[in-house]
C-alpha cells in the first residue's frame, strides 16, 4: 500500500504557489468528501441562481463566470473558507468550544431562510455521512474532537464548519480543503446553471477553468483571515435568495 506524500503544485500567474504535502489516504477522503456523489444533496441547491436566471440577470456563460466570482470574491465563497479555516484550525487545537461557537457563527451569518436551509442542511448531512462510513481511527485531539462532537446528532451543522472539523480529523491539509470545498461550491452552481440558463456542457467547463486563479486567491486569502475579516458585499445574490423563497416555478431548493 503506497502511502507516501504527493506534493501537489499549483499554477498562479507568479508560479509560485505550492500546497502542503498531501498523502495519498488524506486525498483519497478529500477526494470523496466533496465528490457529487457524497450524499449531502448538493444538487438539489443553486444559491440563488435559479431566481438570477429567472429575472434575466445571467443568460449568459459569461454573466455566471462573473456571477460566481463576485461570490467566491465578496461573498459566500470568501466567507465561507474563513469559517472553514477557522473549524479546521480550532479542530487542530482541539478546542471544542470555539467549535461550537463557529456553528453558531456560521448559521447566523447567513442572509435568507433558504441560505440558512442550504448550508445547514448539507453539513449536517455530510457530517453524519462521515460519522457512518468514514470515522477517523487516531487518537489526535481533532479526531478526538470529531468523535465527541459527531455524537450529538440533534445539532445542526453549516456546511464549512462541518468540512473543517472532518479535514482536521481526518489530518487532510488545510489548503488542498479551501481549495477542494471553493471548487465544489463552485462546481454545483455551474452544474445547476447547465440545468437551468441552460447552458453547454463544454460552456460550463470553461467558466470552471476560467475560476481557477480566483479559488487559489480566495483560499489564500482565507488562510491568512481571522473571523473579523468576515463580511459580504454581493447584495444581489443575497436578495435573489430571497426572492426565491416566492418563485413560482422552482428546480432547485436555494
Amino acid at each position: 500500500m503506497i502511502t507516501g506524500p504527493v506534493t501537489a503544485t499549483t499554477i498562479m500567474p507568479t508560479n509560485t504557489l505550492m500546497t502542503e504535502a498531501v498523502t495519498l489516504p488524506a486525498l483519497y477522503r478529500l477526494l470523496a468528501f466533496l465528490s457529487p456523489s457524497f450524499p449531502v444533496g448538493a444538487f438539489t441547491y443553486s444559491h440563488g441562481l435559479e431566481q438570477a436566471i429567472e429575472d434575466g440577470t445571467v443568460k449568459t456563460a459569461e454573466d455566471l463566470s462573473r456571477w460566481l466570482e463576485d461570490i467566491l470574491r465578496h461573498g459566500a465563497g470568501r466567507s465561507d473558507a474563513i469559517l472553514l479555516k477557522a473549524s479546521y484550525d480550532a479542530t487542530t487545537r482541539g478546542d471544542e468550544g470555539s467549535v461550537a461557537e463557529l456553528q453558531e457563527l456560521a448559521l447566523a451569518l447567513q442572509p435568507s431562510k433558504e441560505r440558512h436551509l442550504e448550508t445547514s442542511a448539507q453539513g449536517t448531512a455530510f457530517l453524519a455521512a462521515v460519522r457512518q462510513s468514514w470515522r477517523p481511527d487516531s487518537n489526535s485531539p481533532a479526531a478526538d474532537l470529531f468523535r465527541r462532537r459527531a455524537e450529538d446528532t440533534g445539532q445542526s451543522w453549516p456546511y464549512p464548519v462541518a468540512l473543517g472539523l472532518v479535514a482536521a480529523a481526518h489530518e487532510i491539509p488545510e489548503d488542498a480543503a479551501l481549495v477542494a470545498y471553493l471548487h465544489a461550491f463552485a462546481g454545483n452552481i455551474v452544474s445547476a446553471a447547465i440545468r437551468a440558463v441552460p447552458l453547454g456542457q463544454s460552456n460550463g467547463q470553461t467558466v470552471l477553468a476560467s475560476l481557477e486563479p480566483i479559488i487559489f486567491e480566495v483560499a489564500a486569502v482565507a488562510k491568512q483571515a481571522s473571523l473579523e475579516d468576515i463580511g459580504s458585499s454581493t447584495f444581489l445574490a443575497d436578495i435573489a435568495s430571497m426572492a426565491h423563497e416566492t418563485q413560482y416555478s422552482r428546480l432547485f431548493r436555494s
